[in-house]
């Protein structure tokens, strides 16, 4: 027997009183329940483990964390496009039915759901809930509240869970507590973890006719935090729940140490940092070289009240380019975007402008595993390369290239004559102080685009070295808006962007610089890459199964994109670097993601 919950187009959601193997196609084995699942390879803490490694287990509760967040908000939803989120809502009071091990590129744990099930080609998977979870109103979270969180995060639900969730084929819930997604014909090996990481909402309170719309009323949900306070635009509180049913997971163990959580909004960076010096909260993630290496320099850092921590996190790092948009003439032939890229002088900008705090790296996955930049290619990226060898240098495979280094003088000749000599070979003659094509005579010009005062910086450093070769670049400020609409229609000659990459790319790779993107305006090919090796390392990382081959996958993608010489690398942010009031104190151990706040603790009183 069983009970229809709802329909809707193409899908079926039923309460089967069967079992979970029942569930299964007609000739598949059954596959094993288990306490997590990885992405590629196997999870890295076995099944009885403790608590994770980047945690103190020990660590005391109590005590408040005043967050400085700039900004402002109008809305306590993080699922919907509509309106300024307090996005801390999302972690701290919204659970998963999985939760990240942030020691691993791409693994999840069992918290909502004690066990999760999926069979080699992962075509199908299968949630098992832990019987004691409960929303902050005391009612327990069952498959039911499951189903339609995903319908109404497909439906409602921001672009990216519009897009994933709708290739679920099928779901349904054998029982009350096991929900199975059918993911037939989606060819997405990530989709089983990507459901894990589904924020469920309890069906009993939530109203679907207003859901896409703004509010300032505190969600029920099922995570460690309630909301209890709320000051418009300035400030939210959030509370430990006395009754939160999950405090003893192992996942959580040495987690969510505060009993108060208190986000404060500031409009501005400046006064933001003066009420950090005050002490009016209690930790900062700077991101100005300026202020790191000259703004500490106040009563409370000196007297050790304020400690500077410097994080190095195995992620890779951000990183900032000038991106060539290859579909523009000008910039379509390899050897002038080569020249240009020996223009840069990267040494005399870090010395100026971030005293030498940044680094450099070519290549798209820096400072992490994943990167090609300086290793040698092995076996398994020569032969996905071998197809594509002749126009894979073999510098870039044998790992000996590397970006100019310039004597940071501004006048380094050496790079001048060998950026005019391939300028030359392109067919760009110097015609006095002007670079002109050979053919045309007109002048080597294009236009930078910019949109902050950092940016612009960059660019006006460019423009002078470029003007060493003849080229007279134009250098263009646009408001935030028009960059934005121009930079997604692909009308611009340079911009700067940073592509923000995991331990664990997929599909998304195909978005940022697949063929097939190239001139599909809103994209992150920004480019305008059309590359069949790119097109086929990314191919290849999808495909693969264990980490070793998913790593060998992902570097002969980033030989792939320097060979090609789409952008000039600006910089590495390399460091986190993080400032705190002693009050508060941090495990030892830092994850592999970075930093993390809510493995912090409060002090007490001495």
């Amino acid at each position: 027997m069983f009970q229809c919950l709802l329909e809707g187009p193409g899908i079926r959601l039923c309460v089967l009183a069967f079992t979970l193997a029942m569930g299964l196609p007609a000739g598949r084995a059954r596959a094993e329940q288990a306490h997590a699942i990885a992405m590629h390879g196997k999870p890295a803490m076995p099944a009885d483990f403790t608590h994770m490694p980047y945690t103190n287990a020990d660590a005391r509760k109590g005590g408040r964390l005043t967050w400085g967040i700039l900004g402002t908000f109008d809305s306590l939803n993080p699922f919907i496009v509509k309106g300024l989120a307090v996005q801390p809502v999302r972690n701290y009071v919204v659970e998963s039915l999985l939760a990240r091990g942030q020691d691993e590129p791409f693994t999840l744990y069992g918290l909502l759901a004690r066990t999760v099930e999926t069979d080699d080609e992962r075509s199908y998977v299968t949630f098992r809930l832990d019987p004691r979870t409960r929303f902050s109103d005391g009612k327990q979270v069952t498959a039911e509240d499951v189903l339609f969180s995903w319908q109404l995060l497909r439906d409602h639900g921001r672009p990216n869970h519009r897009q994933y969730y709708a290739k679920v084929a099928k779901a349904e819930a054998p029982d009350p507590l096991t929900v199975r997604f059918d993911l037939t014909g989606a060819n997405d090996r990530e989709l089983p973890l990507i459901l894990g990481l589904m924020p469920i909402l309890p069906k009993h309170a939530v109203d679907v006719a207003t859901f896409e719309e703004t509010s300032l009323t505190g969600p029920i949900a099922s995570g460690p935090y309630r909301v209890t306070a709320v000051k418009p635009g300035a400030s939210v509180t959030l509370t430990r729940n006395p009754d939160y049913w999950g405090r003893d997971l192992p996942i959580n163990r040495g987690l969510y140490n505060f009993d108060e959580i208190r986000l404060d909004y500031f409009r501005e960076a400046n006064g933001k940092f003066e009420a950090f010096k005050r002490g009016l909260y209690d930790f900062r993630v700077e991101h100005e070289p300026l202020r790191w290496h000259d703004g500490y320099d106040f009563p409370a850092a000196r007297s050790g009240e304020v400690i500077r921590d410097t994080v190095k996190p195995g992620v890779p790092q951000p990183s900032e380019f000038l991106v060539f948009n290859t579909r523009r003439p000008i910039f379509a032939d390899i050897r002038v975007r080569q020249a240009l890229t020996l223009l840069f002088d990267f040494e005399l900008v870090n010395r100026n402008y971030f005293f030498s705090l940044y680094s450099r790296v070519a290549g798209y996955f820096a400072g992490s595993d994943l990167s090609a930049y300086g290793r040698p290619a092995d076996a398994r990226e020569r032969e996905l390369l071998k197809p594509f060898a002749a126009q894979i240098p073999p510098d870039i495979m044998d790992g000996s290239y590397r970006l100019p280094v310039t004597d940071g003088s501004g006048r380094d000749r050496t790079t001048l004559r060998a950026a005019l000599k391939l300028l030359s070979e392109a067919g760009y003659d110097l015609d006095g102080t002007v670079l002109r094509n050979r053919v045309t005579k007109a002048p080597f010009t294009f236009e930078m685009l910019v949109t902050t005062r950092d940016q612009e910086r960059i660019a006006l450093a460019f423009q002078r070295d470029l003007k060493r070769a003849g080229i007279e670049p134009s250098v263009r400020a646009v408001d935030p808006v028009q960059f934005d609409q121009r930079r997604l229609a692909y009308e611009f000659d340079m911009i700067q962007n940073r592509w923000d990459q995991s331990l664990s790319p997929g599909n998304e790779q195909y978005f940022y610089w697949g063929s097939a993107a190239a001139d599909n305006p809103g994209t992150r090919n920004y480019m305008g890459a059309r590359d069949p090796a790119v097109d086929a390392m990314i191919g290849a990382l999808l495909e693969a199964r264990d980490h070793t081959a998913f790593v060998s996958a992902v570097r002969a993608l980033d030989r792939a994109l320097i060979a090609g010489c789409y952008t000039i690398p600006l910089f590495n942010v390399s460091e986190q670097w993080i400032a705190r009031w002693n009050r508060i104190e941090r495990p030892e151990a830092t994850a592999l993601s970075g930093y993390l706040p809510e493995t912090w603790w409060s002090r007490g009183e001495p």
